[in-house]
């Protein structure tokens, strides 16, 4: 298990470095500071905002599993999974 949390921070990292290569291997007037890592894994280096909160963790009619607010990955749009079982 300490082998998987090891393998899993490494990933984590890797994936950090790259965004950050990717945001700074653009023009300066081009970056935007969120885009993709090996248009795989999304990035948001950017402050949260309430409305970008709200869309990320709170969409009905989104997709499940979407884009961190803040960081590399992804998150649970809490607002689709709550339509799906019939709470929203």
């Amino acid at each position: 298990m300490k082998a998987i949390r090891r393998l899993m921070g490494l990933i984590g990292i890797v994936l950090l470095v790259g965004a950050v290569i990717n945001e700074f291997g653009k023009e300066p007037e081009k970056r935007t500071g969120s885009g993709t890592v090996a248009d795989i894994v999304p990035y948001d280096f950017r402050i949260p905002t309430v409305e970008r909160l709200k869309a990320t963790f709170w969409d009905p009619d989104g997709e499940v599993i979407v884009g961190t607010v803040f960081g590399v990955g992804w998150t649970v749009n809490l607002g689709r999974v709550a339509r799906l079982i019939g709470l929203a």
